[in-house]
């Protein structure tokens, strides 16, 4: 078998499309696989550079090709299509693959341990048993307003709106009863809830670093939880810039004739992890605003006299993007001391 030195593979469920290339940039290797026969053709290969499209699988396959001595590279999507040429098939995506791994300055995502991809899981499954709830409650709401009955804002007031409703003889009774199925269905949701939420603190309490990061003003245990399990090392980035642009925290650049010309945020990233840093500065804002929070530095301050509460809120993320970012680059605590100056300067 004659020596690749790089190996494209697009991934499926159960095909995977192989474009391999010697050491003179020569194709030498179109192949198809099913899922049963890639551990026994790789296993026969030498040790050669695979690329791989980052996406649900492609961790897993990436740990089982390490195993058997390759070195795999996982490269975004959005990296790779820009070298698919006309037309889009498997055997396409495979060459644009080994095409865009031999660039010297393509970014490639970490592989994740099996560890690390069930912490993700109970984060996924957190947000998951939120949506269902809060889809829950206004479904809740909804029907009791065409009944005539009401509650107040906030979760807190959904079971005493049904404990209402479940007494009130008015009621038709299949409505009393269609209301008591969706409060069994609340409960065991709030059940289901605290027992994952349990389960991330518990995690969360384990790692010093989420214990530092929490320290952050708009971060909490949650945030930082997110961070830790989220980001991939942080030595990878040069700066605290740098990952607030990996968050998507960042302006979108129109910049062109020598003109600046700023956008919105970019949005790239994980959207989880950057939703989360957005509610905390949201809910801190909210706090300072009201005059409760000692974190009001005068840049942010003046920042809020001259712009929207939404953007002062971004920007306040992106600053503490920066400051974990150099936490967890320096291992040091979060110094309550210079909270004010620490966030109207970028760590």
């Amino acid at each position: 078998m004659e020596q690749f030195i790089r190996v494209g593979m697009d991934t499926s469920k159960h095909v995977f499309q192989l474009h391999g290339v010697n050491a003179a940039e020569e194709p030498v290797l179109r192949k198809k696989l099913r899922r049963k026969e890639m551990v026994e053709f790789f296993g026969k290969l030498p040790p050669t550079v695979v690329a791989i499209e980052a996406c649900g699988g492609s961790h897993h396959w990436a740990r089982e090709l390490q195993s058997l001595g390759h070195e795999v590279k996982m490269l975004p999507p959005q990296y790779v299509k820009p070298y698919v040429k006309r037309g889009k098939n498997d055997a396409a995506d495979a060459e644009a693959l080994c095409e865009a791994m031999s660039r010297p300055t393509m970014r490639c995502v970490p592989v994740k341990t099996a560890e690390q991809q069930a912490a993700l899981m109970l984060v996924g499954t957190r947000d998951r048993l939120v949506r269902n709830r809060t889809q829950l409650t206004n479904a809740i709401r909804g029907y009791a307003a065409e009944l005539g009955l009401t509650a107040a804002k906030g979760m807190r007031h959904i079971t005493p709106l049904l404990d209402r409703i479940a007494t009130d003889e008015t009621l038709p009774e299949m409505a009393r009863d269609l209301f008591a199925l969706h409060a069994h269905e609340y409960a065991q949701l709030q059940k289901e809830i605290e027992r994952v939420e349990s389960r991330l603190m518990t995690w969360h309490r384990a790692d010093e670093c989420s214990r530092r990061l929490a320290q952050i003003p708009g971060v909490g245990p949650i945030g930082a939880s997110l961070l830790m399990m989220k980001t991939p090392a942080p030595e990878l980035f040069g700066s605290g810039r740098d990952f607030a642009a990996w968050l998507g925290l960042t302006p979108r650049d129109h910049s062109t004739a020598g003109k600046t010309r700023l956008g919105v945020i970019t949005r790239a990233g994980d959207e989880a992890l950057r939703s989360t840093l957005i509610q905390g500065a949201t809910a801190l804002l909210r706090q300072v605003r009201m005059g409760r929070s000692k974190n009001a530095s005068s840049w942010l301050m003046e920042l809020l006299k001259r712009k929207p509460p939404k953007l002062v809120a971004v920007a306040l993320a992106n600053k503490v993007a920066r400051i974990a970012w150099k936490m967890m680059m320096t291992g040091e605590p979060y110094k309550s001391r210079s909270a004010v100056p620490a966030l109207g300067v970028a760590a």
